[in-house]
């Protein structure tokens, strides 16, 4: 396996996949610790959660300069995801202990009640976008429920997860608690299928995550997927449109667009559409390309040249269609991980930058009639992860919000992933829930217990 920078196409690290011999032996040590872990308090759990979590802060610029070499985002933006993984951290070691507390519940028992019990070892397959963020909010809640973690992480953050294994290690977790598998996609399913590993968990897309569902089915494991996304970010006539347009391009160029919750499809009302266009325009020719490791920049470039390659596509196609490109949309070199900040116009639903998630810095502007067309376009999509809605109106922004067919709705602001809300999509961007109470029981056993 392979690490390469995208920005400077410099080899950084290479890295042995684990024979199949290897990977059983990670596991069963898993298992073993296991037996172990789950019969410690929530006090010892969250002292060494707490731990971590100044593990995270005090090698901020350090991790913060891995995440940037190995996968190109911006170093202000991996600055943040690294805090944010300390404070995920923190929130679980506060809050678990009430979290999974025994409910009781009123029967015909003397006493009845649900208790949440840890599972066992849970596979987590991640990707690279959020090389620490998409782990870090797995583990935290797994790991204070008395779950061990086993990661498969993408090929191209090797270094990620190293580092994040040596994080728990730092902070003084057990050995084996949480264990990083140097793997590929074909190891995963026999992981699955260990009897060792109870769950799996799954960020990605739409292929990763039916293969990993299959396998989990087939072998009658739980899983939680987090898939793809293809966002509405709805703007009204009446909303502010200054902040609408500035919140959702910064929405859009999150990790150079490479974001599932990204703001993807731009769904402006007639009446404010032109003046709309224009201020998006002015908001986007603030991204221009540069060093990720400047602070300065604004777009830095996507993890790997076919990802380029892949959002040309979908921008070219459309095109042929009949959609407009009114900023960007042009490549001007053939080695580059760069795609240039675009906007197309002129989009309908036939075309790929409206019915295919968008994985890049690209902005699709969709003009609707109406508040009847803006919830029929964006429940026009197989995926329901996030969506934006930008009114003055509080009372029509709530309302629309029950209409829109998504796992999580923001009324004026941006859809963002937060340790107090649960998170996930329905339709093809997945099923179950991470972060929150949600969250933390999805790998529980939720037991019954009755008592006369």
């Amino acid at each position: 396996m392979l690490s390469i920078n995208p920005y400077n196409k410099q080899l950084i690290a290479e890295y042995t996949e684990f024979t199949a011999a290897e990977t059983n032996a990670a596991i069963d040590a898993s298992f073993k610790v296991w037996n172990d872990w789950k019969n410690t308090g929530f006090d010892f759990r969250a002292k060494l959660m707490h731990r971590a979590a100044g593990v995270l802060r005090e090698n901020k610029s350090t991790l913060a300069k891995l995440i940037t070499n190995e996968m190109g985002k911006r170093i202000a933006e991996a600055e943040a995801e690294v805090e944010k993984c300390a404070w995920v951290c923190d929130y679980y070691a506060d809050n678990a202990p009430a979290m999974l507390a025994d409910e009781p519940i009123e029967t015909d028992a003397q006493k009845s009640m649900a208790v949440f019990q840890p599972i066992g070892p849970v596979l987590a397959v991640m990707p690279w976008n959020y090389p620490f963020w998409q782990v870090f909010r797995f583990a935290a809640p797994a790991l204070m429920a008395g779950n061990t973690g086993l990661l498969k992480h993408a090929s191209n953050v090797q270094g990620c997860a190293l580092a994040i294994e040596n994080i728990f290690t730092e902070a003084g977790f057990p050995e084996n608690v949480f264990r990083s598998l140097i793997i590929g996609s074909s190891q995963v399913e026999a992981v699955i299928a260990n009897p060792k590993v109870k769950a799996v968990t799954l960020t990605g897309s739409e292929g990763a995550g039916s293969k990993v569902a299959a396998a989990a089915g087939k072998h009658l494991k739980k899983a939680v997927l987090e898939l793809g996304g293809s966002d509405p970010c709805i703007v009204l006539d009446d909303a502010n449109l200054d902040e609408a347009a500035k919140t959702g391009i910064q929405s859009r160029m999150l990790t150079s667009g490479q974001t599932c919750i990204a703001a993807k499809r731009f769904i402006v009302v007639e009446k404010i559409a032109s003046v709309f266009l224009e201020k998006v325009k002015t908001e986007l020719e603030k991204y221009q390309p540069g060093d990720p490791m400047n602070k300065a920049t604004m777009l830095a470039p996507l993890a790997k040249r076919n990802f380029v390659e892949d959002i040309n596509r979908q921008v070219s196609e459309s095109v042929k269609m009949g959609a407009k490109i009114e900023a960007g949309g042009i490549l001007t070199n053939n080695e580059s991980c760069f795609y240039p900040a675009t906007l197309v116009t002129n989009v309908n639903r036939d075309m790929p930058v409206f019915y295919e998630e968008t994985f890049g810095p690209v902005v699709a502007f969709i003009v609707v009639k109406d508040e009847e067309e803006v919830i029929k376009t964006a429940n026009d999509s197989l995926f329901g992860l996030g969506a934006a809605i930008w009114t003055n109106d509080k009372t029509r922004g709530k309302n629309l919000a029950r209409q829109i067919e998504a796992g999580a709705i923001f009324v004026n602001g941006l859809v963002k992933s937060d340790p107090r809300l649960p998170f996930g999509g329905i339709k093809n961007s997945g099923f179950g829930r991470e972060l929150s109470h949600y969250g933390i029981k999805e790998f529980c056993n939720i037991k019954s217990v009755w008592i006369k």
